[in-house]
């Protein structure tokens, strides 16, 4: 104990006479108020888990210490990460992880739960880290950034302001981003040459958008951002049915720009290419199922909605994607399920229709939605009925694809490749993350 303490006290004047670098952007927060403010705003205390990005010389971090369950720092410097290390050492409570937060392979965090995050970024790699930590699927609920303020203003930014581009759809269709704190140089060590601030990002609730293909409308925004004197007739693909018809859908100028349209516009203009012109309805409750008997013999049909109100035993399949590394690919579902909404669950999965098979059901499920055509499945596991699986009596099938995924909005919310083994830790400390199904289909695999 006494060797540990002798650490922890040469560390900070080691730090203190540590010399900021340029090449990693590297310009540390001097103020007290400020970091306190900063570690405030994250709302760290009880939290299950904190991560803070770049503590550097620990202005913030020493602030955050002690507040949530578990704190964990990332450190890329090399001089400045051992040091911490040998900080906390002892600690169970906090965890340093000297490495670059860009590279970080962040699906074993799940594990976790929602995560908070926190951190003055580096203003060199300030986009990058964004855009590892907060692209879904992500484990982050909730972040706190400080950046030059210019990023900040493009981050929040609404199609009134001047800052108003790619970047603010890119970011906004998946998070609310409020901007908080204008930063001055003078707080800094070394003094920037602009002015930084600092934002909050929290997830958007998917119900408050129309659903959307958000590969799609990433590229139609690029695409019509890539020349922004140019009238977006002039940037983007022919549109369905003519200009014409997606401008009076609009209820704009045939000559718009692209910043001259808000996010909900951008979201109605991939709907347009999608053609999706009908609101989004969800499942139909009159879909017709097969109910079956203990002994999973059809007695009879009736539909979704009948089925589930009075939880009569019927059929499902579930299908387990693999690809060449050994990864599954699993699915959230969309908000707009009636059952698990935004559960994780196997990579397509559904019930079969009334007179189908279950082969024939699993080769329909991945195609419809995750896109995926397949000539047959393997059967791997058959599953009885119970509360376990949803009343449903489940085939569980396998399937193997090296190629691209295409989520079905309506179905998929996100998607992602996992390794076996970080799911069973998954499963194991939180259960509550995922459909009912798919925690018996998995440990039934994984027997």
């Amino acid at each position: 104990m006494r060797y540990r303490d002798q650490r922890r006290s040469e560390s900070a004047p080691a730090r203190q006479n540590f010399t900021p670098r340029k090449s990693m952007g590297q310009n540390f927060l001097q103020d007290e108020e400020i970091s306190r403010w900063i570690g405030d705003q994250v709302q760290p205390d009880g939290a299950d888990l904190v991560v803070e990005i770049g503590p550097g010389m620990g202005a913030l971090t020493k602030h955050l210490v002690g507040r949530p369950k578990k704190l964990i720092l990332i450190e890329k410097d090399a001089q400045l990460g051992p040091e911490l290390q040998g900080q906390f050492e002892g600690r169970g409570d906090v965890e340093v992880i000297h490495n670059d937060a860009t590279r970080i392979d962040l699906r074993p965090w799940f594990r976790h739960g929602p995560l908070k995050l926190v951190g003055n970024l580096p203003y060199s790699v300030g986009g990058e880290i964004l855009k590892h930590w907060l692209t879904p699927p992500t484990p982050v609920s909730c972040a706190v950034f400080m950046l030059q303020k210019e990023v900040c203003d493009r981050l929040a930014a609404t199609c009134e302001d001047d800052s108003y581009g790619a970047l603010s759809l890119l970011v906004q269709k998946d998070w609310n981003v409020e901007m908080l704190r204008v930063v001055p140089p003078e707080v800094f060590n070394p003094k920037p040459k602009v002015d930084s601030a600092i934002i909050r990002l929290t997830p958007r609730d998917p119900a408050t958008l129309p659903v959307f293909d958000h590969v799609l409308f990433d590229r139609l925004v690029r695409m019509g951002f890539s020349q922004r004197r140019k009238q977006l007739k002039n940037l983007l693909p022919d549109a369905p049915g003519g200009w014409d018809s997606l401008i009076q859908a609009l209820g704009v100028s045939p000559t718009v720009r692209a910043e001259a349209l808000s996010l909900a516009q951008w979201i109605q203009i991939a709907r347009h290419y999608e053609q999706r012109h009908e609101a989004d309805a969800g499942q139909k409750a009159s879909e017709m199922f097969d109910v079956v008997n203990e002994s999973n013999e059809v007695i009879g049909q009736l539909t979704r909605g009948e089925v589930h109100k009075r939880k009569l035993l019927h059929r499902a399949v579930h299908i387990f994607v693999i690809n060449k590394r050994g990864q599954i690919y699993l699915q959230q579902r969309s908000h707009l399920k009636d059952v698990s909404p935004l559960k994780w669950d196997s990579s397509a999965a559904g019930h079969l229709d009334a007179g189908e098979d279950y082969a024939t059901a699993a080769v329909r499920e991945l195609g419809e939605e995750i896109g995926i055509h397949v000539p047959s499945t393997e059967l791997a596991a058959q599953i009885p009925a119970g509360d376990n699986t949803d009343h449903e009596f489940v085939e569980l099938r396998l399937a193997h694809h090296d190629g691209p995924v295409r989520c079905l909005p309506e179905e998929i919310a996100t998607g992602e490749w996992f390794k076996p083994k970080d799911i069973d830790a998954w499963v194991d400390a939180r259960p509550q993350d995922f459909a009912k199904g798919f925690v018996t289909c998995w440990k039934a695999w994984r027997k």
